[in-house]
């Protein structure tokens, strides 16, 4: 009888049902997990992925040259849980011919839910109007206080028009928006005509947009992109939302910005570092909402990542098509 030799695959985290029983049935793999909700720290990260054929990790896991090396020669497979590759060390797994998994379509409605749930709660102030419930604050009704800014009429800018930009703009549009605006690497007509949206500069954007949304992918070219001269085209009544990644905004010049009123109100489901230190300057203003990073978490939507990120490192181990590969 002949012995069938296992892939062993390492996996970051514990990981929704959907994909977790996928990975167990896998007769021609031998499975290890951190079997915890907390992020695996760097050293056990090491160890658990030597000799890996297979590694599913998050990204909040960061995948860099040092990682790469402490897995070795049998590392064939990354599949990540994510939409974002920035945590991924792209050029150096490129060079050891590792293929790549990732999971962009299936987030993008819950995504772009949250986008749009973000604006309305930061627009309309909902965090500080409960908070007024709550503390006796409401005594009676008064004709200019909690006044918030709303959709009708008003020109919304939006920072990639790419899946999740264009299903953002797809749920605004019945709000009674005006004018759609977007800003990105180069102009996407087919993309744009659904909503006659313009595209213009990105300071042209932040000048003449009443709500900022955005939802492009963290690249050099757009790290630190919503700065000091980005939020100073803003209008003092205009909110800015980022559902992206915290690294496209300088978080020091957005507090700045909402501080001394050069915005009115900001948004922000990615922050740089996450989780954001509680003691944080932005945490201590009310115009600012902060979420921790849940724009793709509904029950469904997580365990439909999470089983096409299994069967994309599947497919990968086994040598056939997957189900969503990152072309390198």
């Amino acid at each position: 009888m002949r012995l069938v030799r296992l892939m062993k695959v390492f996996v970051t985290r514990r990981i929704p049902a959907e994909g977790s029983v996928a990975l167990a049935q896998a007769s021609d793999c031998e499975v290890e997990q951190w079997d915890s909700d907390e992020p695996i720290p760097s050293k056990d990260l090491e160890q658990g992925v030597a000799g890996a054929h297979g590694l599913l990790c998050l990204l909040s896991d960061r995948i860099d040259k040092k990682l790469l090396d402490a897995a070795g020669a049998n590392l064939k497979v990354i599949s990540t849980l994510s939409a974002g590759v920035d945590h991924l060390a792209l050029d150096e797994i490129k060079k050891r011919g590792i293929r790549v998994g990732y999971t962009p379509d299936v987030l993008t409605d819950t995504t772009a839910e949250l986008a749009v749930s973000l604006l309305l709660t930061t627009c309309r102030r909902l965090p500080e109007a409960i908070e007024e419930v709550k503390n006796g604050g409401w005594t009676t009704w008064k004709p200019l206080w909690m006044c918030g800014y709303g959709l009708t009429q008003s020109t919304v800018g939006i920072i990639g028009l790419g899946r999740i930009g264009k299903a953002v703009a797809r749920r605004l549009k019945p709000f009674g928006v005006q004018r759609f605006l977007y800003a990105g690497r180069q102009p996407r007509p087919q993309e744009a005509e659904e909503f006659q949206a313009e595209f213009v500069s990105t300071l042209q954007l932040a000048a003449e947009s009443d709500f900022i949304i955005v939802t492009c992918s963290l690249t050099p070219a757009t790290k630190g992109l919503c700065n000091k001269d980005f939020f100073q085209q803003m209008k003092k009544t205009a909110v800015f939302v980022n559902v992206s990644r915290g690294e496209v905004v300088n978080q020091d010049d957005l507090y700045q910005a909402l501080a001394s009123g050069q915005v009115a109100a900001a948004g922000l489901d990615v922050t740089t570092p996450e989780p954001l230190p509680t003691n944080h300057p932005l945490l201590t203003l009310k115009n600012c909402v902060i979420l921790p990073h849940i724009g793709s978490a509904t029950h469904r939507t997580r365990n439909t990542m999470s089983l096409l990120a299994a069967n994309n490192l599947l497919a990968g181990l086994r040598g056939a098509p997957m189900p969503s590969e990152l072309k390198l």
